[in-house]
């Protein structure tokens, strides 16, 4: 595993906005792979000790991924997300907002811009998180960060396995 790999989280909040950069020691079409498949999604996404479960996923535009974070006591937090825009392998855009059990959204969610590049063997993703509210993007901020790196921390290890595995 390669650990001088870039990453950088930068929080904008006049803009209500967060950039996130990272790198991924793995060819591109695998880690679009990791961003757009459920089966994937849901081995990396939640920080331990939580867990992803996607309930559906329609990965295309219009379509819509409804899934939960899952506590180890079996409590869930479950979000709606919408495909905006879709360039296969390179871009897609999606509008996500908690929701309740049912997928009824909040009234407020955020706006995420995923890009994948690859250099030599170096996947990069940069992700840009707009969000509606100011007040949400405070009430999220601090867990978000520490959660987002966990589950960065987790995706990079699983597309370390499948890399040695040739998927």
């Amino acid at each position: 595993m390669t650990n001088n790999l870039f990453f950088d989280f930068t929080v904008d909040k006049a803009a209500k906005t967060i950039y996130i950069t990272r790198e991924f020691a793995a060819d591109q079409d695998l880690v679009w792979d990791a961003f757009t498949k459920a089966e994937l999604l849901d081995q990396w996404v939640a920080p331990a000790p939580f867990t992803s479960r996607t309930k559906y996923m329609d990965f295309k535009v219009g379509g819509k991924r409804f899934y939960a974070m899952v506590s180890p006591e079996g409590q869930e937090r479950w979000a709606l997300q919408e495909y905006r825009s879709i360039n296969p392998k390179t871009h897609f855009t999606m509008y996500n907002a908690f929701a309740d059990k049912d997928g009824n959204p909040d009234p407020t969610g955020s706006d995420w811009d995923y890009q994948f590049s690859e250099v030599n063997g170096i996947t990069t993703v940069k992700i840009t998180v707009y969000n509606e509210s100011f007040e949400r993007m405070e009430s999220l901020m601090e867990g978000f960060k520490a959660g987002f790196t966990m589950s960065i921390t987790n995706l990079e290890n699983l597309l370390a396995t499948l890399s040695q595995q040739g998927s």
